[in-house]
């Protein structure tokens, strides 16, 4: 073989060589990309990330291995939403996970046709999807809204169960996101013969005063609607109404594990593992108009008794033998 062929092959053989390492690049850059996006804080492995990851697991998933899943946390910041999602869009995702309405609506409008699968309150009374069944355009999910007078109807039942004396409620809301609650809890308060207080809190800086007021008003005790900002200051709200000796009533169970009294509403890892089967039709080809919006089915009562203890409050019987959990 003359030097010129070998050393011609020699060329094409390192080309050979190194064409299956470029390949490998290649497919790593190519494994679908999924954006994430909530509201809150990241410390302490958030229920909302952990059971999503459970459900991405459970689809056969893992990161960095067959996709990429890109997490991004608002710290308790709204005002850093918008920013978030821009930097989620720079990756070209595939799908993204809006959870939250306070997410849900800061991003609608700032990720073009990009499917999102939300884990919001009702994205069909927010406008975010034509119906259940169809939602339409390019947002589908789980919705956390129960029946006519949703969660917070049973909550004020349980409530009243809990506390038989009790003729004032508090109410701390964000009109932005609860008008729909509020109007809920006039009914359900109305026909429990209870006198609602609402108080409106757009911003983190608004819920002390707005706790103070409650208090001057001599409330018995605070429902705590799951919107934000309240629902990246569980443990904060908790004290303060701890300290003011007011019970808190909640879906959020954070906020009871915290020093509140009771909540009632779908359980949080649940409804956001059952995300994982949106995202997964969805990369398979399907679109988010045609995927129903689910209700989320799984709902637990948690009942704080050592903060029942510390507040003084007899719990009847039958509200604890009717808990998923008790906190002692």
């Amino acid at each position: 073989m003359k030097r010129r062929q070998f050393a011609t092959l020699g060329v094409t053989g390192t080309a050979f060589l190194v064409r299956p390492v470029r390949s490998r690049a290649q497919q790593r850059a190519k494994l679908p990309c999924i954006g994430w996006l909530w509201q809150g804080r990241s410390r302490g492995d958030p229920q909302e990330m952990t059971g999503f990851r459970q459900g991405l697991n459970e689809f056969g998933y893992t990161d960095g291995k067959n996709v990429s899943v890109n997490y991004r946390f608002a710290e308790g910041e709204s005002d850093r939403i918008a920013g978030l999602a821009t930097e989620l869009m720079q990756l070209q995702p595939d799908v993204l996970v809006a959870i939250g309405a306070t997410v849900l609506r800061a991003i609608q409008n700032l990720t073009g046709d990009v499917p999102i699968v939300s884990l919001s309150s009702d994205p069909v009374g927010m406008g975010f999807a034509v119906s259940n069944a169809r939602p339409g355009g390019h947002i589908t999910g789980v919705s956390m809204m129960q029946g006519a007078e949703g969660l917070i109807g049973k909550r004020i039942d349980l409530l009243k169960e809990a506390l038989p004396r009790a003729v004032r409620l508090g109410m701390l809301f964000n009109p932005e996101f609860s008008l729909g609650d509020l109007a809920q809890a006039r009914q359900a308060a109305a026909r429990r013969g209870l006198a609602l207080h609402p108080i409106p809190v757009r911003r983190l800086e608004e819920i002390r005063t707005a706790i103070a007021t409650l208090a001057d008003q001599h409330v018995d005790a605070v429902d705590v609607e799951p919107t934000s900002p309240f629902i990246s200051y569980q443990p904060e709200i908790a004290k303060l109404l701890l300290d003011l000796h007011i019970p808190a009533v909640s879906e959020l169970r954070l906020l009871i594990e915290s020093g509140g009294l009771l909540s009632y509403g779908p359980n949080i890892f649940d409804s956001a593992r059952r995300l994982a089967y949106f995202v997964d039709r969805i990369l398979k080809g399907a679109r988010p108009a045609d995927l129903p919006v689910e209700q989320a089915t799984k709902l637990e009562l948690v009942v704080n008794l050592k903060t029942a203890k510390a507040l003084g409050i007899e719990l009847p019987t039958t509200l604890l033998a009717g808990a998923d959990e008790v906190i002692e």
